[in-house]
């Protein structure tokens, strides 16, 4: 059977639809599925203000220890400083911490107001991603979503938001790539190839990039699939009925695989180990293959 039919399998027996893509960072062979489709990126976006921080830091015009104070209007919510009840002091670059361990929107938010959020739209341009599109950070989705269903406070989208039908929640502007900030999953692995490859800045820049992708405690999507010997540095992006991570497999022997994962459910929990599991285990389909022909 062809590999990416057996791939295809893995994604139907949990009931979603998948746009993949994963490429020997060194050769480029690869193996995808709908590559080349548009996707919402969610929290996955944060690696581009990671990288365009990691870039000014590398080049003199930001000190990575400035202090920053997360107040309670910053927050908005979810892990890390977003979920503090009070004031809290750290670094620009324990914000960049916590933006990739924990996924801290208010981190990621506070950094794109630093690094500016137009010239995370140039490094975009500048690295050739013509198919990502930056509508907004953090901020601007979770606005979006709170005018979408009525709500005027984060309390008020908790409430309202059970309440939603089916219907009315796959209409928000949020799930739509036409309508937020997106990408294609042939564009997130090309980003994270320049960044292994020093291509996307500063060594410095990228080897910072990848350290702090190693840091993400979230280990149910792609580090599932391989085992302990096999570094998995990588972000993820979730939003009812989608399951997302992007990242590098990095062997012993040296061999790099750059993998990004969409998976689109339409049942909306965004908690499913099993899919979780499975893009792990397509993520190991695919780089096993790329490294079985590489032997032949």
């Amino acid at each position: 059977m062809p590999i990416e039919e057996r791939i295809r399998e893995v994604f139907a027996r949990v009931g979603v639809t998948a746009r993949f893509h994963v490429i020997d960072v060194a050769t480029g062979d690869e193996v995808g599925l709908n590559a080349d489709e548009q996707e919402v990126l969610a929290s996955l976006f944060k690696v581009l203000p990671l990288l365009e921080f990691a870039r000014q830091v590398a080049a003199g015009q930001l000190d990575p220890t400035e202090r920053v104070v997360v107040r309670s209007a910053d927050r908005l919510g979810g892990w890390g400083t977003a979920g503090c009840a009070d004031d809290v002091e750290l670094s620009l670059r324990d914000l960049a911490y916590f933006m990739m361990s924990v996924s801290d929107n208010t981190a990621a938010d506070l950094l794109v107001r630093r690094v500016g959020l137009d010239t995370v739209r140039m490094l975009v341009a500048e690295l050739g991603l013509a198919r990502t599109r930056i509508i907004g950070g953090s901020r601007e989705m979770l606005a979006s979503m709170f005018e979408d269903v009525g709500a005027a406070t984060p309390a008020d989208f908790a409430q309202i938001f059970p309440t939603l039908s089916e219907e009315r929640i796959l209409a928000l502007r949020a799930l739509d790539p036409e309508h937020t900030t997106s990408s294609t999953p042939r564009e997130m692995t090309r980003l994270m190839g320049m960044i292994w490859r020093d291509e996307a800045g500063h060594p410095a820049a990228c080897a910072m990039v990848r350290e702090l992708m190693t840091r993400q405690i979230f280990w149910t999507r792609l580090g599932s699939g391989f085992p302990p010997s096999v570094r998995v540095a990588s972000k993820t992006g979730t939003l009812p009925g989608l399951h997302i991570e992007a990242g590098v497999a990095e062997y012993p022997d040296g061999g790099r695989y750059a993998i990004a994962v969409f998976a689109r459910s339409h049942n909306l929990q965004t908690r499913r180990i099993d899919i979780d599991l499975a893009m792990g285990r397509a993520a190991r389909l695919a780089v096993d293959h790329l490294r079985a022909a590489a032997a032949s």
